[in-house]
């Protein structure tokens, strides 16, 4: 649903970042899909998306555990008391969490989406105090800066001017951003958000298991789509994904699949809710990408 638009790989005679960048098409697109479904709620993202369209039920699904897995912990109602509540969303192409958030009442004190276009076609509620420019948000509340994650002189530069409190509890998200860059660009920005944040939690979901014939497929696939994940050969595994984090100076890292997200981790109610609302028959493969992701 989200992932930043960057990368350097191969396909279909397009530059490679604009194909990175054309899955946020995509993902938008299949947001809609699981809304229009019931799946959950967004307000917001029917803005982003010129022409609709039906995803079938196991794309609804899949990216309905990604929904649940990734946004739910940002609520800043969840997280523990403190000065400063901070969110910092690395890759947030169309992303509408935060303006979905506030109409529900929701904020953190300061909320930084980071994200590799230049230009943001937004006609969204922000609030009142702070500036706009093409591309940029700067307010009290809610930053979007356009950065290019391969220069940490960036992420540096737009984090300062978001004025994110390095001492405050932050909660990093990063959907399908760090395996699009290559392995040296993805470990300075791990390291340099452990050495700088004094308080935090990331969660990263990326694709694995890039070597048994699903895999290859779905390289190929990505590939021939201009958005080739450079990152996936340094980071094939669940283990992996965990040495890197502690590699890189985080204290502690878990890894899981989205098959134990769905299977352990959303709430059985909502779980029996999501279940009652599309025939689905297609099991064997939703376990397939499951495992892989």
């Amino acid at each position: 649903m989200l992932g930043n638009r960057l990368g350097s790989g191969l396909g279909a005679g397009r530059p490679s970042d604009e194909g990175v960048r054309d899955t946020n098409d995509d993902a938008q697109l299949s947001k809609l899909s699981c809304v229009r479904h019931g799946y959950f709620q967004d307000s917001f993202v029917h803005h982003f998306v010129r022409r609709p369209a039906r995803r079938s039920p196991l794309i609804n699904r899949g990216g309905t555990t990604v929904w649940c897995c990734l946004q739910c912990p940002a609520q800043p109602s969840s997280l523990p008391l403190a000065p400063k509540r901070q969110v910092v969303v690395l890759g947030a192409g169309y992303d509408t969490t935060y303006f979905q958030l506030a109409s529900e009442g929701i904020y953190a004190d300061k909320y930084i989406e980071l994200d590799f276009r230049q230009a943001r076609p937004l006609r969204l509620p922000l609030p009142s105090c702070g500036i706009a420019q093409a591309g940029r948000v700067v307010t009290d509340r809610y930053c979007l800066l356009p950065i290019d994650l391969r220069e940490p002189s960036q992420l540096e530069a737009a984090l300062e001017e978001a004025g994110l409190d390095p001492a405050a509890p932050t909660y990093v998200l990063s959907e399908c951003v760090l395996v699009y860059l290559q392995p040296q660009h993805s470990r300075e920005v791990v390291r340099w958000l452990a050495e700088h944040l004094e308080c935090a939690a990331m969660v990263v979901y990326e694709q694995i298991q890039p070597h048994d014939a699903f895999g290859q497929q779905m390289l190929i696939n990505l590939e021939s789509r201009g958005c080739a994940l450079l990152g996936i050969e340094a980071t094939p595994t669940l283990e992996a994904h965990q040495q890197r984090f502690t590699d890189c100076g985080w204290h502690r890292a878990e890894a899981h699949t989205m098959d134990h997200v769905y299977s352990r981790c959303i709430d059985p109610q909502d779980k029996r809710r999501i279940e009652r609302l599309e025939i689905f028959d297609e099991f064997e493969e939703w376990h397939l990408i499951q495992a892989r992701l």
